[in-house]
């Protein structure tokens, strides 16, 4: 892992995906600020824990779901390390049976890839076919949240504020509050 924690964009993007350049520039256009962290690729929430602690925050975890017919999808941000319950999660958003979504649904939607899942995707989501469901606590507890800029080999810092009040009316998604449980 790249000790170095940086304010802002790479100031050399050779080597980057365009993606990730994307996210960049949206955000600088956004002016909305963020630090990131550069290191190896991080496929599961346990993978992040050097990156949280790097970064000073808790990573969320972001899960890509859908219904059992494949017609409705989700992006769920949760505290990283909350328990992912689909029965409670299926009812308050008045969903059949809930099951994570297909690559191919991710790739299309998103343009990320598994282990790489991130609000910042909404970006790519042009046709609003992805529907945003944030935990409460995400919001009433976490200042800060971090995400991967559309690729999973750099770790953000960014206010959920941010997220809230400006990335998402720039990017057309609206969110869902909703209150999934801690360990019963």
């Amino acid at each position: 892992m790249d000790p170095v924690l940086y304010t802002g964009r790479p100031t050399d993007c050779s080597g980057r995906l365009e993606k990730e350049i994307r996210t960049y520039d949206l955000l600088d256009e956004l002016q909305i600020p963020y630090w990131r962290l550069d290191h190896d690729a991080t496929a599961t929430i346990d993978a992040c824990h050097d990156v949280d602690v790097r970064l000073d925050i808790e990573i969320c975890k972001n899960l890509f779901l859908c219904n059992a017919q494949k017609t409705d999808f989700y992006m769920l941000m949760m505290p990283g390390h909350k328990k992912f319950k689909t029965a409670k999660l299926s009812k308050q958003i008045g969903s059949a049976r809930l099951s994570f979504a297909s690559s191919e649904f991710m790739e299309e939607f998103l343009d990320i890839t598994p282990g790489s899942v991130s609000v910042l995707g909404l970006m790519n989501d042009k046709n609003n076919r992805v529907r945003l469901l944030i935990d409460q606590d995400v919001i009433d507890h976490h200042t800060f949240v971090g995400c991967h800029p559309c690729i999973n080999t750099s770790s953000l810092k960014l206010y959920t504020k941010d997220i809230l009040e400006k990335f998402l009316p720039a990017v057309h998604h609206e969110y869902t509050i909703v209150n999934l449980p801690w360990e019963d």
